[in-house]
């Protein structure tokens, strides 16, 4: 009993989320398209947290949402014995006032007014959560018609687990749609590391790759832990070499994700994945930043680069997006021009590092063809 009290004091594993589902449970589908001249119905089936993600940048203010969803129904008894109050099943049809993505409760919630079913002018919440269908119905962007199938696309590639490890600390990820997820972190108490409790360390990190149930990792680090660890996991299963990536980098943890991106390890393992692309779109942009070059932020700038026809690559924050969506301004019509004059709009997803630096620097940017004149 003491020596397994001590073992436990050695090594803490901080659980972040629920066990990842099998990557084969995750390919959403699109049940019904029915549109014309991009306005109409589109009924989708999500099924992992990052189609919900999705979904939180389709559904805007002033859709029509209908989904399953559960509402109290009062009987005539009911009112004389209040507390057997009685949540039916119902599909309910709501104007949407709010969006929420609630990433660790793994459900999306939308709010509004009732216009189609029981209740009609009540305020109610749909909880969108996988493997439950949504119609939403609106007039479509082409960028939203996109999205679904890139969506669907980039839900086809293999699940990808990132370990970090230095001495005595390890952190596992799962690279989303959205950003790399956290999932669990490991610390050894500081001191000098005996090989029965780098062995026991070592266990709990090939264990939480495991629960992951990734097809591929990424093991990265500073120094030679890594490598050792690697040797430890081949131990247990002699295919683990086959389906892995070991990569250098100075930190563990979010800063050791961001490394294992900008070097393109995951790329490698699936070529053009879209959150590799932002992590180096981004920093092709603080550099020409840096040196005052090829490089608009704001969207001051940006519109002035426009008007030169100097955008190459627009960069938009997806939240920035929706924000002047929702204000009704004429951003739409930039991404159109944009495209039209063969440039590329890139949306970065907020969740993660390089769309939280373009959310600094006003949530819009754009790499340059040429470097505007001051003035």
């Amino acid at each position: 009993m003491h020596l397994q009290s001590e073992a436990n004091k050695r090594t803490t594993v901080r659980r972040e989320t629920m066990p990842i589902k099998p990557s084969w449970e995750v390919v959403m589908r699109i049940l019904k398209k029915s549109l014309v001249k991009l306005e109409g119905e589109i009924t989708l089936l999500p099924e992992s947290i990052d189609d919900l993600w999705h979904l939180r940048h389709l559904v805007e203010k002033g859709d029509l949402v209908f989904a399953l969803t559960f509402r109290k129904v009062e009987s005539a008894s009911d009112k004389l014995r209040p507390e057997k109050t009685e949540r039916k099943p119902m599909r309910l049809g709501i104007r949407v006032d709010s969006v929420e993505f609630h990433r660790f409760a793994n459900r999306l919630r939308i709010s509004g007014t009732i216009e189609s079913g029981q209740d009609v002018g009540s305020h109610h919440t749909l909880s969108i959560e996988p493997l439950r269908d949504v119609s939403i119905i609106k007039r479509w962007r082409r960028d939203q018609i996109d999205r679904i199938a890139k969506a669907i696309q980039e839900s086809n590639r293999p699940e990808i687990a990132i370990a970090t490890i230095e001495s005595g600390e390890a952190h596992i990820g799962v690279l989303r749609q959205y950003g790399v997820e956290e999932v669990a972190s490991i610390a050894q108490s500081a001191g000098k590391l005996h090989e029965s409790s780098q062995t026991e360390f070592f266990a709990q990190i090939y264990n939480q790759l495991l629960n992951t149930a990734a097809q591929d990792y990424i093991v990265a680090g500073p120094g030679f832990i890594k490598d050792d660890f690697v040797r430890f996991a081949t131990q247990k299963d002699s295919s683990f070499p086959d389906r892995l990536i070991v990569e250098n980098t100075t930190s563990v943890g979010i800063s050791g994700f961001q490394e294992v991106l900008r070097r393109g390890a995951a790329d490698r393992l699936i070529k053009g994945a879209h959150l590799v692309r932002e992590t180096r779109l981004i920093d092709a942009l603080l550099g020409e930043i840096a040196v005052n070059g090829k490089a608009a932020y704001g969207m001051t700038e940006v519109t002035k680069a426009h008007e030169w026809g100097a955008i190459e690559t627009l960069l938009i924050g997806d939240e920035t997006l929706r924000g002047e969506r929702e204000r009704g301004t004429a951003l739409d019509e930039l991404l159109t021009a944009v495209n039209n004059s063969n440039g590329h709009v890139v949306v970065f997803s907020t969740e993660f590092e390089p769309g939280k630096r373009l959310e600094k620097l006003g949530g819009i940017a754009a790499l340059l063809r040429f470097k505007l004149q001051d003035g």
